[in-house]
């Protein structure tokens, strides 16, 4: 249990894509971390793409990156709603100060983008954002996982067994 004393933020708004908020959450939990789902709302249920729910135990105004070790930002049409929040930008640009694990996939470098983190960064995503993963600075490949220091991109469903394991490197230190 190599993540054992770990914690990590998954963050959760309606239409997020089921297996990229899930799949990565029981990957990292598989190995021993702890992980928080966090949305606007604290105790509300979010609805996934396909009908899978999600229920916030933390809204994102009361964390704190200092109190995590890794982020989680699941893609879907969710990361387009999430990124209007100043706190999650707060949240994504403070793991990034810290050099701390930021898990994105898919869609989810919206998210990143908003937060103004990308320049510079190569990075993977769904090829449907390349264009604004590149205005934003990143350097786009067309990889299942791009791991660029502390941040871990993936592009789609398919890339989840290599994104999980990289993240779950990342959280490792290794």
């Amino acid at each position: 249990m190599r993540l054992t004393g770990k914690k990590v933020i998954a963050l959760v708004d309606d239409e997020f894509e089921d297996l990229e908020l899930w799949y990565p959450v029981y990957r990292v939990r598989e190995e021993g971390a702890e992980v928080h789902l966090a949305g606007l709302e604290k105790d509300k249920t979010y609805v996934g793409k396909y009908g899978v729910p999600a229920k916030a135990e933390y809204s994102w105004d009361e964390l704190d990156a200092a109190d995590y070790d890794g982020i989680l930002v699941p893609g879907g049409w969710a990361p387009d709603k999430i990124r209007r929040y100043s706190a999650v930008l707060k949240l994504v640009q403070d793991f990034n100060t810290a050099k701390k694990p930021i898990g994105q996939i898919c869609h989810a470098g919206w998210v990143l983008i908003s937060a103004k983190i990308l320049g510079g960064v190569t990075v993977t995503s769904t090829p449907g954002i390349r264009d604004d993963m590149e205005n934003a600075g990143a350097i786009w490949k067309d990889e299942a996982v791009v791991t660029d220091g502390h941040i871990i991109s993936a592009r789609r469903p398919p890339d989840l067994p290599p994104y999980g394991k990289a993240f779950c490197d990342a959280l490792a230190g290794e």
